[in-house]
């Protein structure tokens, strides 16, 4: 297809278990299964076209959510939403903690994406965030990358016309993330974020940082040197104007930061512009599953919506 208009990137996990903590767990379907997660997320994807028209809707998904090789580089990556820790230290391959009445819903959430026609794209040993990170790279038009993970921020190109729909305040009401915001809300550049990421940590992610550095000072450091290394070459240098207490935990952690750095970078290898498809409207044949899938799963309302915000 041509890649001109508008690229919609939806980062899957984020949105439902946005839907899932956001939609009462009341809403079932007649069996009684619990599909508010199911639920929410068509609602969101109605909204999302509804208001930003794409061309194209791609919904990004983890194939792998923690990925060996950043495990293996970090070992303390995401630990903490593992189902059971102990299990990694003795091993063993465990799941990710995810509430028992989300996990029936994830496979309805890809097979209603599907009868919708959106594609449904993982890549092997990559997050969602890598997917997401590959096609805004590939895509020529301008792309918005739907999520509330801040670390997606990386990708924001104000010349490149990438921008992040930041849902932390909802899907409906989601900040428009580009360069005036992230300088508005950090004093950094987009350019910047990953070496702001890396020593400002993440505990979510199980990403140390630099003690001690926080982000203000990473912000600060960053104005006064302009990238990571530079800062890293000041700690070397007692004539530089780095604080003792900074420069010392910079050297303590020059090669974690490297690691982190690396951890924190989202890949841009990991598909190809083949997985995009046009959005064209729902056929017949389209509308007739949706339906009998609203029915069967107690969509009620939702599935009219995604025929008027998709069937045009």
């Amino acid at each position: 297809m041509t890649n001109s208009g508008r690229l919609l990137l939806l980062d899957s996990a984020s949105l439902y278990f946005r839907a899932f903590y956001g939609v009462p767990d009341s809403f079932k379907a007649p069996d009684g299964t619990v599909v508010n997660a199911l639920r929410g997320l068509l609602d969101f994807v109605a909204t999302l076209t509804t208001q930003h028209s794409p061309a194209a809707v791609v919904a990004c998904w983890d194939d792998d959510w923690r990925p060996q090789w950043r495990v293996d580089l970090l070992p303390s990556y995401k630990t903490h939403r593992l189902a059971d820790p102990q299990a990694v230290a003795d091993g063993e391959v465990v799941a990710e903690d995810s509430p028992d009445l989300l996990t029936p819903q994830v496979p309805l959430i890809a097979q209603a994406l599907g009868l919708l026609g959106i594609p449904v794209v993982g890549a092997p040993g990559a997050e969602a965030d890598d997917v997401i990170g590959t096609l805004a790279r590939l895509w020529d038009g301008p792309v918005d990358v739907v999520t509330g993970d801040r670390d997606l921020f990386q990708l924001v190109d104000d010349a490149a016309q990438v921008r992040v729909l930041y849902t932390v305040r909802g899907v409906s009401r989601a900040d428009v993330v580009d360069a005036a915001w992230i300088r508005d809300k950090y004093g950094i550049d987009p350019s910047q974020y990953v070496d702001f990421a890396t020593m400002r940590g993440d505990a979510s992610d199980g990403i140390p940082g630099v003690k001690g550095i926080g982000e203000k000072g990473a912000a600060s450091l960053l104005r006064e040197h302009g990238d990571l290394d530079a800062i890293v070459a000041a700690a070397s240098d007692e004539s530089s104007s780095l604080k003792p207490r900074q420069r010392t935990s910079l050297l303590e952690s020059a090669e974690l930061i490297d690691v982190m750095r690396t951890v924190i970078r989202v890949r841009e290898d990991t598909c190809d512009l083949s997985v995009v498809v046009p959005r064209r409207p729902l056929s017949t044949t389209q509308r007739v599953d949706l339906e009998a899938f609203g029915d069967r799963w107690g969509l009620g309302g939702v599935t009219g919506r995604l025929v008027e915000a998709l069937g045009s």
